[in-house]
């Protein structure tokens, strides 16, 4: 099978590889040192939520997970639908929390995933910005397993340069993504 697969020019998908999101904190480091970007303390998850009682469980248990420290003076996580009907899922910490951040992003994937509404899963975004405001979000590709940087720009432009710099920095910390028509823009996403 594999070899006639090698024949035809098909390939297997990249499988997820959700502990990739656990290299964002020291990316974040990279990005701070060569490009003055530092995390903002936002990470949201995008997913395509489906009708059913399975689901609506399987989302009460994650926000009840995520929303657990608010008795603590953590800060409850937010659900809203873009124009696409798309879900997105802001959880918030302080920006020196990135690595609880990344746990909480983590956690939702894998909850998702092992309760079979992985196809579901779009991306992960966490947030970061420099000293002049710019935003830059570190995009994971749920089912490519691999990263993008995305610089908007007012007025849904983006900042190519900018994410090709970033591509380059981030090459040694993360597994970014190669193929750059898969850079998909986020308008408006939550957290960034």
């Amino acid at each position: 099978m594999g070899f006639l697969n090698a024949l035809f020019g098909r390939s297997k998908p990249v499988r997820p590889d959700l502990d990739q999101l656990f290299g964002v904190p020291s990316a974040a480091l990279t990005l701070e040192a060569a490009a003055g970007f530092r995390p903002t303390g936002f990470g949201s998850v995008c997913f395509a939520a489906v009708e059913g009682a399975a689901f609506t469980e399987v989302a009460g248990q994650i926000r009840a997970l995520l929303d657990a420290d608010t008795e603590r003076g953590g800060v409850p996580v937010e659900v809203s639908q873009d124009s696409y009907g798309y879900s997105w899922l802001l959880a918030r910490h302080t920006p020196e929390e990135l690595p609880d951040l990344v746990n909480d992003l983590h956690a939702v994937n894998s909850e998702l995933e092992a309760n079979g509404f992985g196809p579901q899963l779009l991306c992960s975004i966490v947030g970061f910005r420099n000293a002049a405001d710019r935003p830059l979000g570190l995009v994971y590709l749920y089912k490519r397993g691999t990263f993008y940087p995305f610089a908007p720009l007012p007025g849904e432009k983006r900042d190519n340069p900018l994410e090709l710099q970033v591509k380059a920095m981030l090459g040694n910390d993360l597994r970014v993504e190669q193929d750059l028509t898969r850079w998909f823009p986020v308008w408006g996403a939550p957290g960034l």
